[in-house]
């Protein structure tokens, strides 16, 4: 086993959870994540915890979407509603065999599905906002994923933990001092109203007053650096380009631009997959609502891998969500959806805070 691997789940383990002796810990990923689904397995065992493994078999998901009826569609086994309120943590592992295995599904099941674990999600970011829930979210690197990224393997292990700061003698020292930034950070902006993103593609506004600020510095995304909160609901005006492709369950959309007004996603183009697109803002009311409005801070990433872990952190960006609010932040929209999508700022992009620059060509000011 790469010796990054084992450094990645202690990482995971002790800092990014602070899992504890006799805490049940549910550790999910796809079977190609299988040598750091083990490695977090062992971490957890002989601290002492309680982990089980929920490991996803990729054309068993296919078959789903391309065959269940819409009352499977629907149903939510009351053994995953326990689930969700029994398990002390999470440790999503992303990694896939086939990053483009769900592309012929039908999108309009797809967010079916989404609508009927709506309640589900709810409850997931109502218990990860009071702190009953702790999880962390990260990547192990497969060939599949290395290809979407348009590398090779070695060289995408290689930017994945460097992104990290797994190859670093105590990952751990790195992330402290991020936060330490980001809470000083976080403090500004917990006193702003008026927030107004704009760069030769962008023109958007909105209030933030009295929502939180929150600093991302490894503790539920790995690796992570970004400052997020969800804007006031009706308060979003103008338009947004999304510079990557977003991808969400499997599916990736190209050239998205949405037009804003009170709140609401009002009008949306793109490239490609465009029905997609419309068939996931339209599974239910908050869909065309923002969830979350970021900036990302890892310099580490530099560059677009079509992986939204790593390119809504991309140092010099913006992102914003729809969706789903995050309730430790403040937000109140629910959805069954929470889809972040990412604009470039580096290139004469700026955040204005109550009318004063605060952040340009992609660094912060302040």
């Amino acid at each position: 086993m790469d010796p990054r691997v084992r450094k990645l789940a202690k990482v995971l383990v002790h800092y990014s959870l602070k899992l504890k002796k006799g805490k049940l810990v549910k550790i999910r990923g796809e079977i190609a994540s299988l040598p750091l689904i083990t490695a977090c397995y062992e971490e957890a065992l002989d601290l002492g915890a309680f982990p089980y493994t929920d490991i996803t078999i990729p054309g068993n998901e296919e078959y789903y979407f391309k065959h269940a009826t819409p009352a499977q569609m629907k149903y939510i086994s009351p053994l995953v509603r326990n689930e969700v309120n029994k398990m002390d943590a999470l440790i999503a592992i992303w990694g896939s065999q086939n990053t483009k295995h769900l592309s012929g599904v039908d999108p309009k099941k797809q967010a079916l599905n989404a609508q009927a674990k709506r309640p589900l999600m709810s409850k997931l970011f109502k218990r990860m906002g009071d702190g009953s829930l702790t999880w962390v979210g990260t990547q192990f690197p497969t060939h599949a994923d290395a290809q979407q990224a348009e590398m090779s393997l070695s060289e995408y292990e290689d930017f994945v933990y460097r992104a990290g700061h797994i190859h670093a003698a105590d990952p751990v020292k790195h992330w402290k001092k991020v936060e330490k930034e980001q809470t000083r950070l976080a403090k500004i902006l917990n006193r702003v109203d008026h927030l107004h993103i704009r760069s030769a593609t962008t023109d958007l506004k909105m209030r933030v007053k009295g929502r939180k600020w929150i600093s991302c510095h490894g503790t539920e995304n790995f690796p992570d650096g970004e400052l997020f909160t969800s804007p006031l609901e009706d308060t979003v005006e103008g338009c947004i380009q999304f510079t990557y492709p977003a991808n969400y369950i499997g599916r990736q959309v190209e050239d998205v631009r949405l037009e804003l007004k009170a709140g609401k996603v009002i009008k949306e183009s793109a490239s490609k997959n465009l029905d997609y697109l419309k068939a996931m803002l339209n599974i239910d009311p908050g869909a065309r609502r923002v969830g979350e409005i970021a900036v990302g801070t890892n310099y580490e990433i530099t560059r677009s891998t079509g992986n939204t872990l790593f390119d809504e952190k991309i140092g010099g960006s913006c992102h914003m969500a729809v969706g789903a609010s995050i309730p430790e932040a403040g937000g109140i929209n629910k959805s069954g959806i929470h889809w972040d999508m990412v604009c470039d700022l580096k290139k004469g992009g700026e955040i204005l805070a109550d009318g004063k620059v605060i952040y340009k060509n992609g660094k912060f000011t302040i």
